[in-house]
C-alpha cells in the first residue's frame, strides 16, 4: 500500500494529519505542492475522482483574489487553475495506490481509515 499526502509543511491542517498518520503507524510519502506542484494531469485525474469542489481552498488568497467568475467555471477550468496555482487546492490531499481519495482532515476517525483502506491493516 502506498499513501502518498499533498500539502506544504506549514499547514496546521497538514500537521494534524501528519500526526494522526505517525500516531497510527502509517507510512506515507509527503509531497511538498509548493516546491513540487501536481501538474494538469495529475490533477485532472485527482478531479475525476473527488470532483473539482471539494478540492478547492475556499479560505486561500489565491481563491479569494478571484472574482465571481468562479462560480461558473466547469472542472476543466478548475484544473487549468489548480495546475497554475497549487495554493488554490485544499490541504492535505491523500493519494492511495495512485488514486485521490480524501482532500482535507475532517472526517471521521472510521472515515479516515477507511477512506485510506486502513481497516485491518496497522
Amino acid at each position: 500500500m502506498s499513501i502518498k499526502v499533498y500539502g506544504i509543511p506549514n499547514c496546521g491542517t497538514c500537521k494534524k494529519a501528519f500526526q494522526w498518520l505517525k500516531d497510527n503507524s502509517v507510512e506515507y510519502e509527503f509531497i511538498n505542492t509548493k516546491d513540487n506542484p501536481p501538474n494538469q494531469k495529475i490533477i485532472a485525474d485527482w478531479v475525476a475522482s473527488l470532483g473539482s469542489k471539494p478540492m478547492r481552498n475556499t479560505s486561500g488568497k489565491s481563491y479569494r483574489a478571484f472574482g465571481e467568475e468562479k462560480k461558473t467555471w466547469d472542472d476543466t477550468r478548475w484544473i487549468e487553475e489548480f495546475s497554475k496555482d497549487a495554493m488554490l487546492l485544499k490541504r492535505p490531499l491523500f493519494v492511495k495506490d495512485g488514486q485521490a481519495v480524501l482532500v482535507g482532515f475532517k472526517a471521521k476517525e472510521s472515515e479516515l481509515r477507511a477512506k485510506l483502506g486502513l481497516d485491518g491493516d496497522v
